[in-house]
């Protein structure tokens, strides 16, 4: 009996000890939870969340862009090369140049990156950044969509000289590819979209071209019009420019491509004619080689160009904004022709205020190696 009672009182002992031990437990979870956890309505636990980081905020466009644009182009290459980058800032800095043109999508077909921080680098030093996009030619979205692609009739993709692809310009579904495109440029804060090879092909074997949505009933015309129409219903409110072959300035059908400067008048904020000299043809008026008289090829066609959208300003309906958009064309800035050296940019130039006069709004420089003649741009001392 002696030994029973033993047995129960140790048995008892190890059972207040065992139960002292969950109650420090208990004080000491408790106390862990508090610190960890949030109690909520007595029936939900929940982790504390961390504090969230600051809202990132993409650049904006610049509050006051230039009036008069002077642009240089870039490819999405050299945008990636901090020593070309080095050589703008230093453009930048010597030059009258204040934008620049840099592709958003190439004629590669090529998707710029990083679109912030590049922006971001102009604008820093208040330089107008302008968004390139190819928008017919276009390889990698040809592969990626065949069946919007133009094809060749004996089979495969059709390719024009140069090997590239191109898409179908009756394709809505790639008019809203590309205005993806634009308008995530836009957040990303490019100040305007210039829209590039907005045209049916020009070279290659043309009576191989196959159309897997345009009918062939409405003209060519007809159908890059109305993409231009669609373009300024899907981004109003966002500058856009559209460029156009020079000679579009002088002749007044589509040159084969769909191209005519009265449908652009209405739905771009910028007309962008190439009128490079090297690219019109021997004797064009009255010239042997027109690349060797800039100053004569380039005025002739920018006042072509402005008397052209008088006229059509004239006699557009009521509210019309032909008048409105801006002349702002492309100049040669590359050896094709002839010696393009600092003088003869310089005479492009001049012919471009000469033919517009009050109407002068900027210009932009076309040089393939995104190389540029400085002596025809330094800042006036």
């Amino acid at each position: 009996m002696e030994f029973y009672r033993k047995e129960n009182s140790f048995l008892i002992l190890l059972f207040l000890l065992f139960f002292l031990s969950l109650v420090v437990f208990e004080l000491k979870f408790q106390k862990f939870i508090s610190q960890k956890f949030l109690i909520s309505n007595s029936r939900a636990v929940f982790f504390k969340k961390p504090p969230l980081p600051p809202a990132y905020k993409p650049p904006k466009k610049l509050d006051n862009p230039p009036e008069i644009i002077k642009a240089v182009y870039v490819t999405g290459y050299s945008a990636r090369n901090q020593k070309y980058l080095n050589y703008l800032s230093n453009i930048f800095e010597t030059t009258e140049i204040n934008a620049v043109v840099v592709d958003v999508k190439g004629s590669d077909g090529a998707i710029l990156k990083d679109k912030d921080n590049l922006v971001k680098f102009f604008h820093d030093q208040n330089i107008y950044a302008i968004g390139r996009i190819s928008v017919f030619q276009d390889p990698v979205f040809a592969r990626a969509r065949p069946e919007l692609a133009i094809y060749n009739k004996n089979g495969g993709l059709w390719r024009d000289n140069n090997g590239l692809f191109w898409l179908d310009p009756a394709s809505k579904d790639v008019w809203d590819y590309n205005i993806s495109l634009a308008k995530d440029a836009f957040l990303h804060g490019f100040d305007e979209i210039n829209f590039d090879y907005a045209r049916f092909p020009s070279d290659g074997n043309m009576e191989s071209m196959g159309f897997p949505i345009w009918d062939l009933k409405k003209t060519k015309q007809e159908v890059i019009k109305e993409f231009f129409e669609y373009l300024r219903s899907k981004l109003l409110g966002h500058r856009i420019s559209a460029d156009l072959f020079g000679q579009t300035a002088i002749d007044v059908g589509d040159m084969g491509i769909g191209q005519v400067m009265e449908d652009a008048f209405e739905n771009f904020d910028y007309i962008c004619p190439m009128v490079y000299p090297s690219h019109y043809a021997n004797g064009f008026i009255g010239f042997a080689n027109p690349a060797e008289h800039p100053y004569e090829i380039v005025k002739y066609s920018m006042a072509n160009a402005l008397e052209r959208q008088k006229v059509y300003a004239a006699s557009a309906p009521t509210g019309a904004s032909a008048s409105q958009s801006k002349l702002r064309p492309w100049l040669q800035d590359f050896d094709m022709g002839a010696d393009y050296n600092s003088e003869m940019v310089k005479l492009e130039i001049k012919a471009v205020e000469d033919a517009l006069g009050k109407n002068f709004s900027g210009y932009m420089l076309w040089n393939p190696a995104n190389i540029y003649t400085a002596g025809a741009i330094l800042k006036l001392e």
